[in-house]
């Protein structure tokens, strides 16, 4: 009886403990010892550009959507450069893949709705199969739900030709790649052998960690797009969804879900505080706007490795702007709000989802 009375207090303070330690990690600057200047610089150059060539051609929202495509420099980033050029053309590939399925989804709430699980699921086992690593399934997904947000129905025409958008964040997905394989004109990186493509891709491989992780991607992915397609909006799912997939990540573990769930919700508050001040007080023209987009990238990734809401603070910026500017109109105070409470919703939701994970793990 005496050991049955102790149970609830002992897990009481184990919830406790947790909660204090990922609150604690707020403050914390995690060190990390390899360079990583050269892959914030690629990410804002394969960011920014695009929106440049479409502010110059007289299309910035068309370069906007282009710019999804730039994430693509985000995966691999601890591989070697000869081994990241054989490896992000499949990123590159999945990425447009995921974009064109938003585009014919989009129309339809209900189809939007059930393309958004299939395509989170989709991408969530491949990658974890795959052991890609992070950024886990997040951007593909992005891309479906930008996609699929542009080619929604107004006036009984779409915002955006499905055409123009596959082809825009496959373009973009393309110059990521050429900004990846720039490196490969130092001579150093041209002579470092590159690792077989089986070794590279090993899999698909089902350890407890994918089976979790994956377990954990799809109640994300069917229980975020459910409560916003009932509840909320069907067109702000995939912004919870993306919350949950992003507090999910690549590593399984009960403490760094409840951490990332907390990074999550506070750098996503902060980083849209950020962006309605600056909304506020000034309204740069667009060349300045893409200086704006590629140092806030630059600044996103320089910190995703050392304090995740820090990051997350430049990171929301950046996806306001993109999605705001690529419909043709800025999110207003009260769309930001709803962003807001999305990700509340799907940060919560992640992290809850950690309890699949063993107490060991």
């Amino acid at each position: 009886m005496a050991d049955d009375a102790r149970t609830p207090r002992r897990r009481g303070r184990a919830w406790a403990g947790g909660a204090g330690r990922a609150v604690a990690s707020l403050g914390a600057i995690e060190p990390f010892p390899d360079p990583r200047w050269q892959i914030a610089l690629q990410a804002a150059i394969a960011t920014a550009a695009p929106v440049a060539v479409g502010v110059a051609v007289g299309h910035a929202d068309l370069g906007l959507i282009a710019s999804t495509g730039g994430f693509t420099t985000l995966y691999a980033s601890w591989r070697s450069p000869i081994d990241r050029v054989r490896l992000l053309p499949f990123v590159a590939a999945v990425l447009t893949l995921s974009a064109a399925l938003g585009t014919l989804t989009g129309p339809s709430p209900v189809a939007a709705s059930i393309g958004l699980m299939l395509v989170a699921v989709g991408v969530a086992a491949i990658g974890y199969g795959y052991s890609l690593g992070p950024p886990g399934p997040l951007f593909p997904m992005l891309a479906y739900g930008l996609a699929a947000h542009v080619s929604e129905l107004e006036d009984g025409a779409r915002i955006q030709e499905p055409g123009v958008v596959i082809g825009a964040i496959g373009a973009g997905a393309a110059f990521a790649w050429l900004v990846a394989a720039g490196r490969l004109l130092m001579p150093q990186h041209r002579r470092m052998a590159a690792t077989p493509l089986r070794v590279l891709l090993p899999g698909p491989t089902w350890d407890t960690a994918a089976r979790e992780l994956l377990l954990r991607a799809s109640i994300v992915a069917v229980v975020g797009t459910t409560v916003s397609y009932l509840v909320v909006d069907p067109g702000r799912a995939y912004w919870t969804v993306g919350a949950g997939l992003a507090v999910v990540g690549a590593r399984p573990g009960r403490g760094r879900a409840a951490q990332r769930g907390v990074h999550r919700i506070v750098g996503t508050i902060a980083g849209a505080a950020l962006y309605v001040a600056a909304a506020t007080l000034t309204s740069p023209p667009p060349w300045v706007l893409v200086l704006i987009i590629g140092a806030l990238q630059f600044a996103a990734q320089m910190l995703v490795v050392r304090n995740y809401a820090l990051a997350l603070t430049f990171i929301t910026p950046t996806v306001l702007i993109i999605v705001g500017a690529a419909r043709g109109d800025d999110p207003l105070l009260a769309v930001v709000w709803e962003r807001v409470l999305d990700t509340i919703v799907g940060g919560i939701l992640g992290a809850l989802t950690g309890l699949v994970h063993g107490r060991k793990r």
